[in-house]
Formats: structure tokens, C-alpha cells, sequence
């Protein structure tokens, strides 16, 4: 190891500490010890001891279907599941090897680390990668993530590196009593990660974080909620939302409305704020738009930018669509764009929208509470329930 590397991962651990505040010394001391660049071979150290996920495969159609996730969250995870050494941890979805390296780090010797992935091809280069890296010891196994992995069960932890429809039955009757999962929850399309522990007859969120995450493949993906707008260009719906796609093509290629808010707010609040604050006012057609390409053609006014890809978010009605965008200037204040026959009234309900989450107080994921019931539980309390195959999800706020 050279002394450029050490400098290279101190100064991402800098900018991860920076970003996301103050983290667990176990966390930061194997985040400066796990070298990444051995988990991405074949790219310049420069290019990966960087806070950004990296795409690792895509699939036939060119999206992107497994990758290095940005250090900050993978972070923020880890302190979430609160590790400690000799626990036993089950990771869903192996990526690279990376995070399981992570896992490895801080459970130490007298530890254990399995991690499982449906997909073969990443299974065999997170083993290649872990043996490289030094965490042979590392158990890595091609299974259906869903299912968990019984052989080595109870675990003390686990933790899913994929986004998640709902929580399986598995993973929780793997779970010793007092242990805890964390999972990239799917809620009405937003992405949380959530640190659930037993609460008696139900799952209760010790701490809960926005975030985002490509979706679990198999079983728990979740009804298919991605359409392919244009080249490039995907929209994501919320459960059980037709699309038109013929319908809506033409109309973000059409003419367009504008309308202002009125609010002045940056980007950070979009998949935060705004997008948890309409989950819980029950605005039943709130979705997402991305373009991934350096030069966007749709969404260059799109307030956020993750690597190549531009994203925004926004209500669709029938084949008419408003979205968040950035100011003509770069000084002025995020407005609304409207597509399509209803892209006026559209613009207008989206601006109201913002307003009214404005004069709330901006709530945010700050607060959230998520409670996961079986089905089987027959009565929930008093709040809003978003239903799933295995749970039914009822979301407050600890101030509420």
C-alpha cells in the first residue's frame, strides 16, 4: 500500500464525515482500512476513493443493476446497524465485496460475515475481490436474497444493500430476539433506510434516513413501477399507477407550462422533505423522473444530479406530468414544469403542493417513525398505513 493510497482514504473518510457528520469510530476506522480500489480493479484510485456510487453491471437494456454504493451512505448504515465485535451479519446483495469488507472490519476475528446475491457473475467477483482484499474469510453465497440464509442463522444483524419492497418473512425468523436489520425500505417510491428492532408483536424503527438504492431483483422487487419515457429518460410510479407511455412520450416532447413557487429551498429537501411529506399527506400519483446522460436533453433544469444521472420529481394525472425544476438562472428559485393536456393545472396543483409543505415547517425524514405489522396483525394505531404483501407499514412522526 502506498502512501498516496492512505492519503487518497483519509481524505474520502474526511469528506464522508463532512457530509453526513460525526460517525461511530468503528465505522471510520475500517472505512480508512478497507482499501476500495481492490473492490473496483481496472479503475484509477482517483476515480474510486471518491464519495459517489459506482456502476459496476447494467443489464440488456443498459440500466444499471449492480454497483459500489456511495461511501456516505454505506456509512451511514453501518452506524445504523450498530456492530459490534463477534457479531454475526447476513448482508443482501453482495455488490463488489466492498461493504461486506466493511462488515468484516468491524466484527473482527471472533465475527462472521455471509453475504448473498442472485446473480452469479457478482457473486464470483465479490468473492474474487474479498480474497484480494484480504476478508477470504468472508462467506459469500448465490442464493435469492429473500429467502436469507438459514444455514448460519440466528444472525445478530442484518443488512440489505438493495433497495426493498417489503421485509421478508425469512429475514426476521433469522434474526436473534434482540437483533437488528437495516433495510433500504420502498415507500410510495422513496427510498429509506430504516433500522428496525422487535417491538412485540411488530417491527419498530430505531432510526430512519432518505436514501436511494437500485431495487432488489427477485421476489421482493416489488411490482414493476419503471417505464422508459425516451432514450434515456425513465419515469418511476408509485404501486398500482397505469401509465400511458405512448400518451407521455408525446407530451414531454410537446409544448410545456411553467409556474412559480415562491419558496426558496435547494435541491437536498427533494427526495427528503418534499417526497416524505406528500407520502404522508397521501398524494396517491407523486413520481420520479431521471435522465442518466452528462449532457441532459429532458431534464437539464432537474434540481438533482447524481453522477451522469439528472432526476426530479413530481405529480402525474393520466397523461400529464409537473416536475421540479431549476430557475432559467442560476440564481433564481426552483419552479415547476408541466407537460402535457393538464401541464397548467398541473404546474399550479405542484406549486400549491410545496407551498403547503412549506407552511407545515418543511418536515422531514427528522422524526419518522416506521412500524412494520404482519398482515396477520388485525388492527393497526391510528395513522397512515401503506400495505405490502408481508406488512403493513404505519408511518408517524415521534412529535406528532
Amino acid at each position: 500500500m502506498t502512501a498516496d493510497l492512505e492519503t487518497l482514504r483519509a481524505e474520502l473518510v474526511t469528506r464522508v464525515r463532512e457530509q453526513e457528520g460525526a460517525r461511530h469510530d468503528p465505522v471510520t476506522t475500517a472505512l480508512r482500512a478497507v482499501p476500495r480500489h481492490l473492490f473496483l480493479p481496472g479503475l484509477p484510485p482517483e476515480s474510486v476513493y471518491v464519495d459517489e456510487a459506482i456502476v459496476t453491471k447494467r443489464d440488456g437494456d443498459g440500466r444499471p443493476i449492480s454497483s459500489s454504493s456511495q461511501p456516505a451512505i454505506m456509512a451511514t448504515m453501518l452506524d445504523q446497524l450498530d456492530l459490534a465485535p463477534g457479531h454475526r451479519v447476513l448482508e443482501i446483495g453482495a455488490g463488489t465485496g466492498y461493504n461486506a469488507a466493511l462488515l468484516d472490519h468491524v466484527v473482527g476475528a471472533d465475527g462472521q460475515v455471509i453475504s448473498v446475491d442472485i446473480d452469479p457473475d457478482v457473486v464470483e467477483q465479490a468473492r474474487t475481490n474479498l480474497t484480494a482484499a484480504g476478508h477470504a474469510a468472508v462467506r459469500v453465497e448465490c442464493v435469492d436474497g429473500v429467502g436469507g440464509f438459514e444455514e448460519q442463522a440466528p444472525y445478530d444483524r442484518m443488512i440489505a444493500t438493495v433497495g426493498v419492497w417489503d421485509l421478508a418473512p425469512a429475514w426476521l425468523a433469522q434474526l436473534r430476539p434482540d437483533g437488528r436489520i437495516v433495510v433500504p425500505l420502498d415507500l410510495n417510491g422513496m427510498h429509506y433506510s430504516v433500522a428496525f428492532e422487535r417491538a412485540g408483536d411488530h417491527w419498530r424503527s430505531r432510526s430512519v434516513v432518505a436514501c436511494g438504492f437500485m431495487p432488489m431483483r427477485g421476489e421482493l422487487a416489488g411490482p414493476k413501477r419503471m417505464h422508459r419515457l425516451a432514450e434515456n429518460l425513465t419515469l418511476t410510479v408509485p404501486d398500482g399507477v397505469d401509465v400511458d407511455v405512448d400518451a407521455l412520450r408525446v407530451a414531454v416532447d410537446g409544448s410545456t407550462a411553467e409556474a412559480a413557487i415562491g419558496v426558496p429551498a435547494g435541491s437536498a429537501w427533494l427526495f427528503d422533505g418534499l417526497s416524505q411529506w406528500q407520502a404522508r399527506t397521501g398524494e396517491a400519483r407523486w413520481v420520479v423522473l431521471g435522465e442518466e446522460a452528462e449532457r441532459p436533453v429532458w431534464l437539464a433544469r432537474a434540481p438533482v444530479k447524481w453522477q451522469a444521472m439528472h432526476m426530479t420529481a413530481g405529480l402525474l394525472d393520466g397523461t400529464s406530468l409537473a416536475v421540479l425544476a431549476r430557475g432559467a438562472s442560476p440564481d433564481d428559485d426552483l419552479g415547476v414544469i408541466g407537460y402535457g393536456p393538464l401541464a397548467g393545472e398541473l404546474a399550479t396543483r405542484l406549486a400549491e403542493l410545496v407551498r403547503t409543505w412549506d407552511t407545515a415547517g418543511r418536515p422531514s425524514t427528522a422524526g419518522l417513525r416506521i412500524e412494520a405489522y404482519p398482515t396477520a396483525v388485525p388492527e393497526l394505531p391510528a395513522g397512515q398505513v401503506i400495505s405490502k404483501r408481508h406488512h403493513r407499514f404505519l408511518l408517524s412522526h415521534q412529535d406528532s
